[in-house]
């Protein structure tokens, strides 16, 4: 008798809502609230990671709006989310929210100007009629249009969350806030409160870490030492927990290589799973006059690879421009991205030059 078995499939691990399984390396990963930084990350942020950004500019608050994101995220796909900041409850209150109807999700460097304009009825080109078939030029991923999508909403700058849905998120625990005392042991208070917190949680549903400008005044006078031990401490947290993920941004003075000496930023990455740059161009009034249609650089340090040598992000990102989806860009985003803050939301982009000359200056010599 034979004794060849048919192959049956096996039971497919049912997921949380809001999380899906990386096609690189079937790993748990869930949304940081916006779309192209998901791409840029592979995916999406894996559990068990921490994420870092840097914002060294003090004339803005971009490493701020990206953990509001996060948290918008997580409260929408009803995941547990903890916030930990000297005023955590008005930090929440100022969080974006989905609006009232889905974003237009132009995927060309124009969207961020034209979503709030009415749709263009003849969309089709008048220059040449071989044109017509090309695509359109894109420098950024489209945002998700289905309401019915959990795992990455379409957030609105412009609206902001209710407090029907903070005190509803409160009331059923599944949002908390952890306030931070000046004192001389901080941080170590901080990370024994959430290694409480993570071993009484339930192990089933995603915990997301929300920690807003660290090592600001509010956290003490702490060295960098004490810093990437704190953040050291925080990863190996995570790693002990399936289903906790972290996301936090520096303090604009402890962002750069000035606060913690040569190599700084490196440590920092060496130290979380994934690390990025957000550099505005705020103080350099020559980078806005030459980009006016971006708001800074980004520099990206590390990207999360659990479980594989090879990170999902070389395979799957589109804006790094290192991905057979690529085409004839490959490779040309990687140290080429930028960022944008419209009226309505943060996209992540390629960088590009806008038209020579500019669009309100002549081109042609009169004759």
């Amino acid at each position: 008798m034979s004794s060849f078995k048919r192959r049956t499939q096996s039971k497919q691990v049912e997921l949380a809502p809001g999380t899906r399984l990386s096609p690189s390396s079937a790993s748990v990963i869930t949304s940081t609230g916006i779309a192209s930084l998901d791409d840029i990350l592979g995916g999406g942020l894996p559990l068990q990671c921490l994420f870092t950004v840097l914002a060294p500019d003090n004339h803005s608050a971009y490493g701020e709006l990206v953990q509001k994101y996060f948290i918008a995220q997580g409260l929408a796909a009803g995941h547990t989310v903890w916030v930990v900041h000297e005023e955590s409850d008005a930090f929440v209150q100022e969080c974006m929210w989905t609006g009232s109807s889905p974003l237009s999700t132009l995927p060309n460097s124009r969207a961020g100007n034209e979503e709030d304009q009415p749709n263009q009825v003849d969309d089709k080109i008048r220059i040449a009629w071989r044109y017509e078939q090309m695509k359109t030029f894109q420098t950024t991923v489209s945002s998700p249009n289905s309401a019915s999508d959990d795992y990455c909403a379409t957030f609105d700058l412009s609206c902001r969350i209710s407090k029907d849905v903070i005190s509803t998120a409160q009331s059923s625990e599944k949002l908390q806030c952890i306030g931070v005392d000046y004192a001389p042991n901080t941080m170590d208070v901080v990370i024994q409160k959430l290694q409480e917190i993570l071993k009484a949680s339930d192990a089933t549903q995603p915990i997301r870490l929300c920690i807003p400008s660290l090592g600001s005044p509010a956290w003490g006078d702490i060295s960098s030492s004490n810093l990437l031990y704190f953040l050291s401490r925080l990863r190996s947290l995570l790693k002990q927990h399936p289903k906790a993920c972290a996301s936090l941004s520096l303090a604009p003075h402890t962002s750069s290589d000035k606060w913690g000496g040569g190599g700084w930023v490196q440590k920092v990455a060496w130290c979380s799973d994934a690390a990025i740059t957000m550099s505005a161009f705020g103080a350099d009034t020559h980078l806005t006059s030459l980009f006016p249609s971006q708001h800074g650089f980004v520099q990206i340090h590390r990207v999360p690879a659990p479980n594989t040598l090879l990170p999902a992000s070389d395979k799957l990102s589109i804006l790094r421009g290192l991905s057979s989806a690529a085409g004839a860009s490959a490779g040309s985003g990687e140290n080429n991205l930028a960022f944008k803050c419209t009226r309505k939301r943060l996209v992540f982009e390629t960088m590009h030059l806008d038209l020579e000359g500019g669009v309100s200056e002549r081109r042609t010599t009169p004759s």
